[in-house]
């Protein structure tokens, strides 16, 4: 792989370490929370990410990809995962780019805005009260090869969270 292709690779195993920051330890029923009237719920947010991802990948392939809504959040959570893992083969595989597609346009479109969504699937965490704790993301164990649900504990969570609910318990300092 090339500068860019590392680079993109590492953007999705980025995008899947802060979805999962977001769904880990989620309520049981976080996926149908709605925020308000016209909000996309957590699991309608999540299949709209891997539409998003899946209109990414038909730069690789062609045709068009418009998922239907699964019944579930763990199902919506496996197939974002799964598409993550298509567009990087595509991307490892050095498939060329169809449509006068690059690099630069396929991050600042697609792959940025599914990075918003995982944005705001920990805001509506935070809505549902059951908020994400905050950690130094430039530190965070972000491997390109992991694309999955599994993604790695926190190295460097935040030890002051003014905001935190009281059920959150500080982690310890690191020495």
């Amino acid at each position: 792989m090339d500068d860019k292709q590392r680079l993109l690779r590492h953007f999705l195993a980025a995008l899947a370490y802060r979805t999962q920051k977001a769904l880990r330890d989620a309520p049981a029923d976080f996926g149908s929370f709605r925020a308000a009237a016209g909000v996309r719920t957590p699991s309608e947010l999540l299949c709209h990410m891997t539409g998003v991802l899946g209109y990414a990948r038909t730069f690789f392939v062609g045709g068009t990809y418009h998922p239907d809504y699964l019944p579930s959040l763990q199902e919506e959570i496996g197939r974002f995962h799964d598409m993550l893992h298509h567009l990087a083969g595509h991307i490892e595989a050095g498939a060329e780019l169809r449509e006068g597609m690059t690099v630069e346009r396929l991050l600042q479109g697609p792959l940025s805005d599914a990075m918003t969504h995982a944005g705001q699937l920990a805001m509506l965490r935070r809505l549902a009260g059951a908020p994400v704790p905050p950690e130094n993301f430039i530190v965070a164990d972000i491997e390109g090869a992991r694309l999955g649900p599994d993604q790695a504990d926190p190295v460097s969570p935040d030890i002051a969270w003014p905001e935190a609910p009281s059920t959150w318990i500080p982690p310890n300092p690191k020495r």
